[in-house]
């Protein structure tokens, strides 16, 4: 009997690895799902859900790691979700629900690993406001950083994250830390990459991401160190109080934001996410 192998050039190889980790990504997104509400926000989360009811048009919470566009047009097919309002209550005037997400999804994070960040092989990354992990999960699965650190001041989703990373078998490269991000200088001061996805605008008030925002740009200070921030610092700086002076701390790096050229791909999404290198 004469077996035939199949015969894998190394870029076939290095596609087969990236879908295995597209499909690992997606597992655990699914296993997540199965732990939380459809709104991925807990009751702990008094802010946050206050915040996202102010907003000036009817916002709902959607993580984007855990329900991408597919995944919500079978849930609104299904009845569980939608996508519309109704502006008179009992009529047929509707408008688009605003949907925010405190995750990455898949895409982004590939876009981030793949195209924002150089190798990181040998360095250390920090993800504030870790959440539910996903940009710590991308970061084992698609980068070679030695160490990937998540700071989550909730508790219970700590708990979440751990469960995952035992569960996957990442110890060796993650840890997550229960902590008040103002009080991991040292964690801070050894980052090569510092990750701020709305980190704080919906979790603390004014006075306290003043506060936060502060420490960290007197902690983030390695040179030549990387932030990766959605949205941008003057975004996120603006309307605070604080003196922190962007252009003698951090300079911006351009992104080229049309690396997928497929049409179904929200740019918008990517254009939100910003680099910049620590002077």
């Amino acid at each position: 009997v004469v077996y035939f192998l199949p015969f894998f050039f190394p870029g076939d190889f290095d596609e087969l690895t990236q879908d295995n980790n597209d499909i690992l990504l997606k597992t655990i997104a699914e296993d997540l799902r199965n732990c939380l509400p459809l709104e991925t926000m807990l009751s702990s989360e008094h802010l946050a859900l206050q915040k996202i009811q102010q907003q000036p048009e009817p916002t709902v919470h959607v993580d984007a790691f855990l329900y991408d566009e597919d995944f919500i047009d079978s849930l609104c097919e299904q009845g569980k979700m939608s996508r519309n309002y109704c502006m008179v209550c009992g009529s047929h005037q509707t408008a688009p629900l605003g949907f925010i997400s405190h995750s990455f999804s898949l895409l982004e994070l590939k876009f981030i690993y793949h195209h924002v960040l150089p190798d990181l092989s040998g360095k250390v990354l920090v993800d504030v406001g870790s959440r539910l992990g996903t940009v710590l999960y991308g970061g084992y699965l698609y980068s070679s950083a030695s160490q990937l650190f998540g700071v989550e001041l909730n508790g219970d989703f700590c708990q979440l994250q751990d469960v995952i990373i035992k569960k996957y078998q990442f110890t060796d490269r993650i840890k997550v830390l229960h902590a008040d991000i103002c009080t991991q200088g040292s964690l801070l001061q050894n980052a090569d990459v510092t990750v701020m996805n709305n980190v704080f605008e919906y979790f603390l008030n004014e006075t306290e991401q003043a506060r936060a925002w502060d420490y960290i740009s007197h902690n983030v200070r390695k040179q030549g160190s990387l932030l990766v921030t959605v949205p941008s610092l003057e975004d996120s700086l603006s309307g605070l109080q604080v003196n922190i002076q962007l252009s003698s701390w951090v300079e911006e790096i351009p992104l080229n934001y049309d690396v997928y050229p497929e049409k179904d791909i929200d740019r918008e999404a990517l254009e939100q996410i910003h680099l910049y290198q620590v002077l």
